[in-house]
Order: C-alpha cells, then sequence, then structure tokens
C-alpha cells in the first residue's frame, strides 16, 4: 500500500491562487495519480491526473485553463496548481495512486484508484 500525504490546503481568498502537493515514500514509477475533492454533503468528484509514462495529463471540464498538474521526481511529488478559485471549488482535496496507466475512461472514476491520502481542506471564502 502507498502513503500520500496532501499538503498545501489552507483558507484563500476568491480569485486566490493555492498549489497542493501530494508526497509519497517512494518514487512514483509507473501508473497514474490523480486529485479529487469533495464538498461538504456532495460526492467526490475529478479534478485532474496524471499518467506517469509519458506524462500525459487529464483535467476535468471544470478546471480546464486554471487548474496544472506537474510532477517532480526527484521529491516524489505531485503537485496540483490552482489559479482564479472560486468559492465553489471549496472542498476537501485528495490524491489517489493507481498502479495502472489509466486510460480515459477510467481515469475519473475513484474506484479506479486504489490508495488514497487523508485529503487536505481548502475553503475558499472572503
Amino acid at each position: 500500500q502507498v502513503q500520500l500525504a496532501e499538503s498545501g490546503g489552507g483558507w484563500v481568498q476568491p480569485g486566490g491562487s493555492l498549489r497542493l502537493s501530494c508526497s509519497a515514500p517512494e518514487r512514483f514509477n509507473s501508473g497514474t495519480l490523480g486529485w479529487f475533492r469533495q464538498a461538504p454533503g456532495k460526492e467526490r468528484q475529478f479534478v485532474a491526473a496524471i499518467r506517469f509514462s509519458g506524462s500525459s495529463k487529464f483535467y476535468s471540464d471544470s478546471v480546464k485553463g486554471r487548474a496544472t498538474i506537474s510532477r517532480d521526481s526527484a521529491r516524489n511529488t505531485v503537485y496540483l496548481q490552482m489559479t482564479t478559485l472560486k468559492r465553489e471549488v471549496t472542498a476537501v482535496y485528495y490524491c489517489a495512486e493507481s498502479s495502472l496507466s489509466l486510460i480515459m475512461s477510467s481515469i475519473a472514476s475513484t474506484a479506479t484508484y486504489k490508495d488514497w491520502g487523508q485529503g487536505t481542506q481548502v475553503p475558499v471564502s472572503s
């Protein structure tokens, strides 16, 4: 089981930016790392993902143009940079890993990912 740890959450004003980090004790060699978010009373939603083989990146329509997923192999860390934040993106953000190099039809499904972090809260308010 891979132990994932999110960090970088915290209060941010509408229109602001934030960078979340997802780190693991071992190198991300293969598979897929995804970011999800869960707002109070709602289901967990896909935000973005990166396939480690080839570094293909995927985004939900709701964040395209305002989020960037990236990796730092030397630090075993995957980042989610978000800009122009809106109140409605207030949620707990989770990273999750699948050992598979996921395809488009499954990359946004929570059931596809095996290992999850504990989450980091991102409240967006003025």
